[in-house]
């Protein structure tokens, strides 16, 4: 069945000399995975290695199988033109975590257009900011939301976050607690969006310090989640 759809681009792997296999998170579909035979050598027309970059944007036509396995795309073209993402050093070393942190998250093979229209909500509003020091964090935050385990707070003066049960607490709670500035942080961080435009000043250790336990929160939640292998440049790049 030959589909059209948006798509999302999440990784890409080398596959031979010349050809890449891609997994996109797909509007209609989900997660879907290609096959871009010769994408590598090609010098001109049909698809290219620059569309395919992490987060890139696609309209893409393919031959659908029901059975899963690889698909083989017909046509590709860009759908939203980012003007900084894969230019500036710091957007690009969010979106190489971010596309990883979804990849290694979502697997469904079935539609969910909220969160696709989530996800390229955040990367329009990534691209189109200035200043994105914690946009990482409070991605990582409102994903959660998708992914089943969005932080609930009892009360106003809940001050501790239970990791484990995914809870703000008014007393501690289980091994896997925390209270201070990262619990408050992390607090604050549920209570705005991207289009409010207004994020916490964060310092450098509370950023860092928030990252990994927003981390090891998706650990605790996610069965076989592990610390993307982008993390240390992230880090690099901020600190």
């Amino acid at each position: 069945m030959l589909v059209q759809t948006n798509a999302i681009v999440l990784h890409t792997l080398k596959y031979s000399e010349s050809s890449l296999i891609a997994h996109c998170y797909t509007r209609d579909y989900g997660i879907q995975s290609f096959i871009l035979k010769g994408i590598l050598s090609a010098k001109k027309g049909g698809l290219r290695k620059a569309q395919f970059l992490p987060l890139s944007q696609l309209e893409i036509v393919y031959q659908h199988k029901s059975n899963g396995g690889l698909q083989y795309i017909k046509e590709a073209k860009i759908s939203f033109s980012y003007t900084s993402i894969h230019t500036d050093i710091k957007k690009n070393a969010i979106a190489l975590f971010l596309s990883e942190i979804v990849h290694k998250s979502v697997y469904e093979e079935e539609p969910n257009p909220t969160l696709f229209s989530f996800l390229e909500s955040a990367f329009h509003w990534l691209d189109t900011q200035e200043e994105v020091p914690n946009f990482h964090l409070l991605f990582l935050v409102k994903l959660s939301k998708f992914l089943g385990f969005y932080p609930n707070i009892e009360s106003e003066d809940a001050l501790h976050f239970d990791l484990e049960n995914g809870n703000f607490t008014s007393t501690p709670r289980g091994k896997n607690h925390l209270s201070g500035p990262v619990a408050q942080t992390i607090k604050t961080l549920l209570g705005i969006n991207f289009a409010n435009e207004i994020m916490p000043k964060i310092n450098q250790k509370l950023r860092r310090d928030v990252l990994d336990t927003l981390v090891h929160y998706y650990e605790l939640h996610l069965q076989g989640f592990v610390k993307p292998k982008s993390l240390p440049i992230l880090l690099e790049i901020f600190d």
